[in-house]
């Protein structure tokens, strides 16, 4: 992990915690944490299980064209990678999934990888269409107005992007490879190529209608999925915000924490959530204890259940480190 993306990230946490701070009367935040019903969040963090589930479905999906894996094989995998994002900067446990899947089952990082960013990239796509959901019954204050037109351009434009890439599989080919050639230094270049041509075998599943419509559909379930839990906790802070505001809040929280971030979101996911309810009509007081442990409850369950299985797994936090050279690795056995 580069030094200076480490430091940008966690800067912009300690900018976006102290802005969902500041102002905020710390004892009525305290008094609506001691008030909360926290047996709500057993049927919060079960729901959410749920929706992992779900995601292991999608990728199992995805990975059909390049090697098909067994969901009971893909779940340990998934969730170590999510517990992975949660404590390492710049979602690096979309690096350890995809190296902890090739030394299980010998699929190729690259291509494996180009399966989680079309995830992401759906995951994107989904979250701006429970914005436009919710648009009806709540127009959009200026500033979510502006996530919206800029979220729009990045995901929609690599979605086109990745479907061209798909359906002309032989001319990206030829294009990035001319590029290559022409642009990267010569110890590089056969590299770089072989990794793009593995890159692609993972876009394989964009080339079939049947296939995008399944994916964007089951993106679709795993997001309903996962705004029920926002719909249980919120039931043990005591106030009934529309299921379409829970909605909003989960596309807005989840478009901010692409920016890059200290491990684990913090601040990118807490700042938004508080001023979409509040927003809302939502006490301040209420919203910011309610996000706070909304957050703690994405976080601490799947970091745990990735912490035995890495144990089950016999996984260390040394291989992890070993992510980034067997990517490469995979590229000097494909030259």
């Amino acid at each position: 992990m580069k030094r200076w993306y480490v430091w940008l990230g966690a800067a912009i946490s300690v900018v976006f915690l102290y802005s969902a701070l500041r102002g905020l009367q710390l004892d009525q935040v305290w008094t609506a944490l001691r008030g909360a019903n926290y047996w709500w969040l057993v049927p919060g963090v079960a729901v959410y299980f749920v929706a992992v589930w779900a995601r292991t479905w999608r990728w199992h999906y995805l990975l059909r064209p390049v090697q098909a894996v067994s969901l009971k094989r893909l779940f340990p995998v998934l969730v170590i990678g999510y517990m992975g994002n949660n404590v390492y900067p710049a979602r690096a446990g979309e690096v350890i999934r995809a190296y902890v899947l090739r030394r299980k089952d010998h699929v190729d990082i690259s291509a494996s990888l180009a399966t989680i960013v079309v995830e992401r990239i759906f995951d994107g796509v989904v979250m701006l269409f429970f914005v436009f959901v919710a648009l009806p019954f709540a127009p959009l204050p200026e500033w979510l107005r502006q996530i919206v037109i800029l979220s729009s351009a990045l995901f929609f434009g690599l979605l086109l992007v990745f479907f061209a890439l798909a359906a002309s599989p032989r001319r990206a080919q030829a294009i990035y490879t001319w590029a290559a050639r022409r642009l990267l230094p010569e110890a590089w270049r056969e590299r770089a190529i072989a990794i793009l041509d593995r890159f692609m075998e993972g876009l394989r599943c964009l080339r079939s209608g049947r296939d995008v419509a399944m994916i964007f559909v089951t993106s679709v379930v795993i997001w309903l999925t996962e705004t029920v839990k926002y719909w249980f906790v919120m039931h043990g802070f005591g106030f009934a915000a529309p299921f379409y505001v829970l909605m909003l809040m989960a596309a807005v929280v989840n478009l901010a924490t692409t920016i890059p971030s200290a491990p684990g979101y913090v601040g990118t996911f807490d700042k938004p959530g508080i001023a979409v309810l509040v927003w809302s009509g939502v006490a301040e007081a209420v919203a910011a204890g309610y996000t706070l442990v909304l957050h703690a409850a994405l976080w601490l369950p799947i970091t745990l259940l990735g912490v035995y299985y890495m144990w089950r797994e016999s996984v260390s936090w040394r291989d992890f480190a070993a992510a980034g050279r067997a990517r490469e690795s995979d590229a000097q056995r494909t030259t």
